[in-house]
């Protein structure tokens, strides 16, 4: 499989990197589906994905080490894990297109693959990967620290994820914790949709969807506190 060199040139140049090798963009952009089962190991963009989150993990803690220096473990690891979720890598991918670039078995492109969280955080992610393989940490630190630093100001660093700044919300007024409960599932197996409810004592609950159970908690968590004003919409 290859890459158009007028795609690859493209979207290199909204990376801000140039591969020496573009097997390894190329790579980093095909899921999956697009290859035989007994390839996806070493065509698919499955272990740079699994090296582009450790490195992107690295390089946000690096910054948050920098920028927050007051803060103590415990603050510094709850943001960073708002900042890495799939949702933020998946707007990353989104900025840059990557959708157009994806690769897709037939199956997965007809059910909007390219569009869809998931697999948007995954490239990102793989991305980051390959491009850590193919140059090092220099300019893996430079694409992570540009397109993922304005999430980095000092107001949403110190946001803790929804769940954890629900969860202190109701112990800080003498509520017992909140309670997610699964109120239906839908989509097929491979893609599947999560609606989930949480539940305040005292409070009416609220419903969120997402691809995954935690991702459907978190964005029910993140509409609760909007809605009782915890949070303000665009902090």
């Amino acid at each position: 499989m290859s890459l158009r060199a007028r795609d690859r040139e493209t979207l290199e140049a909204r990376l801000g990197y140039t591969f020496k090798d573009p097997a390894l963009l190329v790579r980093a952009l095909t899921h999956s589906s697009a290859v035989s089962p007994s390839k996806r190991t070493s065509e698919s963009y499955q272990r740079f994905e699994f090296l582009g989150d450790r490195v992107l993990g690295l390089v946000v803690a690096d910054m948050l080490s920098d920028r927050l220096p007051k803060a103590n473990e415990g603050e510094l690891s709850r943001t960073l894990n708002s900042l890495v979720r799939k949702e933020t890598c998946a707007r990353v991918a989104r900025k840059l297109g990557m959708g157009s670039f994806v690769r897709l078995g037939e199956s997965e492109a007809r059910t909007g693959g390219a569009d869809k969280d998931a697999i948007l955080g995954d490239v990102c992610e793989a991305v980051i990967g390959a491009i850590y393989a193919d140059g090092g940490l220099d300019p893996a630190h430079e694409f992570v620290a540009r397109m993922f630093g304005d999430n980095l100001d000092v107001a949403q660093a110190r946001r803790a994820d929804s769940k954890t700044a629900l969860q202190e919300w109701a112990q800080a007024k003498g509520l017992e914790p909140p309670a997610y409960t699964e109120t239906a599932r839908s989509g097929p197996d491979h893609a599947p949709v999560f609606t989930i409810s949480v539940l305040v004592r005292g409070f009416e609950p609220l419903t969120a969807t997402g691809t995954s159970k935690k991702l459907a908690e978190h964005q029910a968590a993140e509409k609760f506190l909007l809605r009782e004003g915890v949070w303000k919409a665009g902090q």
